[in-house]
């Protein structure tokens, strides 16, 4: 019984400090609290969490979940890039990327293994939500003063945040949950405001990055979100408010921004990430089965580029990303770890109990794999810990069918009989 309480506390615990690892991935408070920087936070959470899953796993015995297909998948990931560096054109940072990956795997197995029921999913999901409007307000304030902004007037913010693009695609993947809670009969007023101000400042940020890539993501997961929520009068009025405020508010220089996409040739961004995808592609015709090694992509720029192409970009897409770096048995690897994520949000859309929120996790995918397809790299926490929470919504389904299942497997419970004078019996 005491072991069972300990292990009941450390599954709290790491849930505890999952939960904050949320938070401080958005609001990086080491980036902008100096004393802070010290404690490396997200390292700190994620790293506690970790061990208390671990702990309590083998405190009772308990086999690690690892997610089938979908987890093997990502280990065998992590294990091609550590083995690259046997094959790399820089050995060096592909050790580097190597040992992140495995730190990203270890947080991803520790979401499938301490999110295992619906209000856990809602209070991480919630957590980044809320701590989401701290990066919202950093990019803003940073666009209204004028600081740092990158080609003059693109905004972007501290930490991963920098690349206006990488910040887009991170904020992107908040609105629909939070446009979910907004939409969640359930919700009470001062969450359902709380959630319609972190949505509203996350598309602001996003309006003023000018990142066109984050913007088609950020519309293809609110345009899925819409279609698939069941309460679809009122998703479609939510929506609308969106695409008005957008209307109103965004910058001339965004639009004009967007325009430009029909017009790449005489786009300095746009021709770069031509160039990214053409020494991608000579990179699988060079090295189609393993790559140049994880990380590797900007080092053997040189060796793939056209003669015009005189700075190094990244790949700019992260499937190619992986084709350059892991050739196509790491895409094969990863294809099988991303879609297993993304369909396994869908099949979840479909329970009773967190269905509502399965949706929005569902589009927050959808949109992002949008987003990778013009600014993805394979390094993004960001990235890890939707795919997680993913994952973790379709396992809490399946136990959910699995018990409904047992439930009706259980036969009724059989009528008492009940003796008589004459000693005969016969059912009450």
């Amino acid at each position: 019984m005491v072991l069972g309480e300990q292990g009941q506390r450390r599954d709290v615990w790491a849930f505890y400090a999952l939960t904050a690892f949320a938070a401080v991935m958005y609001a990086a408070p080491g980036e902008w609290i100096p004393a802070l920087e010290p404690l490396r936070l997200a390292l700190v959470t994620s790293g506690v969490a970790a061990g208390l899953m671990v702990i309590r796993r083998l405190g009772r015995a308990e086999p690690l979940y690892v997610d089938g297909s979908r987890g093997m998948a990502l280990i065998a990931f992590s294990a091609l890039a550590v083995a690259s560096i046997g094959w790399s054109v820089n050995p060096e940072v592909t050790s580097a990327t190597g040992i992140e990956l495995l730190k990203l795997t270890a947080i991803y197995l520790t979401f499938v293994n301490v999110i295992t029921t619906g209000r856990r999913l809602a209070v991480v999901c919630g957590a980044m939500v809320l701590a989401s409007v701290v990066t919202s307000i950093g990019a803003i304030n940073w666009y209204l003063v004028g600081e740092d902004l990158v080609e003059g007037f693109r905004a972007r913010w501290v930490g991963v945040y920098a690349d206006p693009n990488h910040m887009a695609m991170n904020l992107a993947l908040v609105v629909p949950l939070a446009v979910a809670f907004v939409a969640r009969r359930g919700s009470n007023w001062v969450w359902r405001l709380a959630c319609l101000t972190a949505a509203g400042l996350s598309v602001a940020a996003i309006v003023v990055s000018h990142s066109r890539g984050g913007f088609i993501g950020l519309s293809v997961a609110m345009a899925l979100w819409a279609i698939r929520e069941k309460r679809r009068i009122q998703a479609i009025v939510v929506g609308s408010v969106f695409v008005l405020g957008l209307l109103v508010f965004a910058p001339q220089s965004f639009w004009q921004r967007n325009e430009t996409v029909t017009e790449f040739h005489e786009d300095a961004s746009a021709m770069g990430r031509v160039y990214a995808w053409q020494v991608a592609s000579r990179m699988s015709l060079d090295k189609p089965l393993l790559g140049v090694g994880a990380g590797g992509f900007r080092y053997a720029w040189p060796m793939y580029a056209p003669p015009e192409a005189r700075r190094a970009y990244v790949a700019h897409n992260i499937f190619l990303d992986v084709i350059g770096e892991l050739g196509w048995v790491g895409l094969l690897f990863f294809m099988v770890f991303a879609g297993g994520a993304a369909g396994g949000a869908f099949e979840a859309s479909r329970d009773k109990e967190i269905g509502w929120l399965a949706r929005a996790l569902s589009a927050s995918v959808a949109g992002y794999l949008v987003c990778d397809l013009f600014s993805g790299y394979i390094l993004s926490a960001h990235c890890y810990v939707l795919f997680g929470l993913a994952a973790a919504a379709h396992r809490i389904a399946r136990a959910s069918e699995a018990a409904a299942a047992d439930m009706q497997r259980v036969p009724a419970p059989r009528e008492p009989v009940v003796a008589t004078w004459e000693g005969s019996g016969h059912a009450a």
